[in-house]
């Protein structure tokens, strides 16, 4: 299979170092990244400087293929998809391992889920992968490159359904401590918008985000819960978008069977 790596943290993650040389043992794998950490970037995109993009081997096998750019994630995946530095179009886009988890409200803001996101939106099968805790070594690392080399096959087996990527979270807890795999819905998983004040060496005032975490009760069927039981999460996550269970209601209160402007 032809897999496409991106992520946000960065091409010197060692995320996606790890789950790149562990794919390469039985797939054909790319790498395009951004030369630095792009954390909670969303689904942006670069607009108004130019875009570069540089080959780079550095901590790669010399069969692993690799670029990184000074662009967002969005960015690495549509300059992968849309230029002519890939001699194929790959068979699956993953993004990750990231450092830390996406959960809930998470993926809002989350660029590697919207890496895939952006895989989805091109047509492409597309995954993210998220560690649960920030600070995980090699062991917790190799534990999830070997889960999603695992995982990869079984994706044939699935139809797997357009405009939708699979969000997969893994807890950070020994092999053996992992109680299964869980098919789970979004939870809520809401920070608190807390920021606080500070005084630069100059005088001047500035804000940083120091939000914590909401202590909320979540549904047992959520990532949240699943991560919380020692379980790794997977959840579809579509962009479609749209709100049809209320769109009879508009049309009357708005239309009344004619739509004529007042």
């Amino acid at each position: 299979m032809r897999i496409l790596l991106c992520n946000d943290d960065g091409i010197q993650s060692l995320g996606i170092r790890t789950l790149a040389q562990r794919l390469a043992n039985e797939h054909e794998v790319y790498v395009v990244a951004p030369d630095r950490e792009r954390s909670a970037a969303g689904h942006s995109l670069t607009l108004h400087h130019p875009l570069r993009l540089e080959e780079t081997e550095i901590g790669f096998d010399k069969n692993i293929k690799a670029w990184a750019t000074n662009g967002t994630p969005g960015d690495c995946v549509k300059l992968a998809l849309n230029t002519s530095i890939l001699d194929k179009k790959p068979d699956l886009l993953i993004s990750g391992i990231n450092n830390g988890p996406n959960l809930g409200a998470d993926i809002l803001y989350s660029g590697t889920v919207s890496a895939a996101m952006e895989g989805a939106v091109l047509g492409y099968p597309s995954i993210a992968v998220s560690l649960c805790d920030i600070g995980y070594d090699s062991t917790d690392l190799a534990y999830s490159a070997n889960f999603i080399a695992k995982f990869v096959p079984k994706i044939a087996e699935i139809n797997f359904p357009k405009k939708t990527i699979l969000n997969i979270n893994i807890p950070t807890v020994n092999s053996k401590g992992i109680t299964g795999i869980q098919i789970t819905k979004l939870g809520t998983r809401m920070y608190t918008d807390k920021y606080e004040k500070r005084i630069d060496p100059r005088g001047k005032v500035y804000y940083w985000l120091a939000g914590e975490l909401t202590d909320t009760e979540e549904d047992e069927t959520s990532d949240v819960t699943a991560i919380r039981n020692n379980k790794i999460s997977i959840t579809p996550i579509t962009f479609e978008m749209t709100h049809k269970s209320i769109m009879p209601e508009l049309e009357q209160a708005f239309c009344n069977g004619k739509c004529n402007i007042y």
